[in-house]
């Protein structure tokens, strides 16, 4: 699913040092995973997931993801892989405030096949619980609500990978919990979801988690691990 080897991020600063963001990271993710990566502000978790999102570019190393070298894709080769390939869930939700939960949901498929299916985009929002709201602006629901509403638009093209950045970080407790369990359960239908976060106590949730430090993988940890590989699918 994801391989990664000696990627490295720095940023050129005008008559500056450059800034070194990400050291030689390595790191293999397998299909079906479910990872979470942590470490302190400035650690370079944000970074990584542009990186393994295809929203930015190692300035070295190689990154191959789904069998595809990363570095070979032009600018519109990486917008479709990001479509087609990649499911996103921010942790502050970035849903068009202008438009229904319904048409939020419906965005991605424009960037995917290019139409839309409304049937599809509905039984997502049912999904997630939110069929009621699917005529209501994001202004009028809950943080929790929004975020199953990001979940169901992250969903709508079959991604075979999840990448959540904090999704958790703005929500109460009840909320959080409602958001990993269902995270939890594409895990067990088979998708690979990789989690950013700085809590101990989502990223125990996870199989395997890594701890990224001043921009280099310090440590890793497989949580459970014969519990993990009876929950992973066959």
């Amino acid at each position: 699913m994801i391989e990664m080897e000696a990627v490295s991020k720095v940023y050129e600063r005008n008559g500056e040092k450059p800034l070194t963001v990400l050291k030689d990271v390595c790191l293999h993710v397998e299909p079906g995973e479910f990872l979470a990566v942590q470490g302190p502000s400035g650690s370079g978790k944000s970074t990584l997931l542009h990186i393994l999102g295809c929203l930015d570019r190692p300035t070295s190393g190689f990154y191959r993801l789904l069998g595809q070298d990363v570095g070979t894709l032009t600018d519109h080769e990486l917008s479709h892989m990001r479509a087609r390939r990649i499911g996103f869930v921010f942790q502050s939700f970035n849903l068009l405030p202008a438009t229904t939960a319904l048409e939020n949901v419906e965005v991605p498929m424009i960037y995917g096949s290019g139409s839309v299916d409304r049937r599809k985009a509905l039984a997502l929002l049912a999904r997630v619980g939110l069929e009621d709201r699917a005529r209501h602006f994001g202004p009028e629901l809950s943080g929790g609500q929004q975020q199953r509403v990001a979940i169901a638009r992250a969903l709508v093209n079959d991604p075979a990978l999840i990448l959540a950045d904090e999704p958790t970080g703005n929500l109460d407790s009840a909320a959080g919990a409602e958001v990993l369990e269902i995270l939890e359960d594409l895990h067990a239908e088979g998708r690979t979801v990789l989690v950013v976060t700085h809590d101990d106590a989502i990223a125990r949730r996870a199989e395997r988690r890594i701890k990224l430090k001043d921009g280099a993988i310090q440590a890793e940890r497989i949580e459970h691990l014969a519990e993990a590989l009876e929950r992973r699918p066959s």
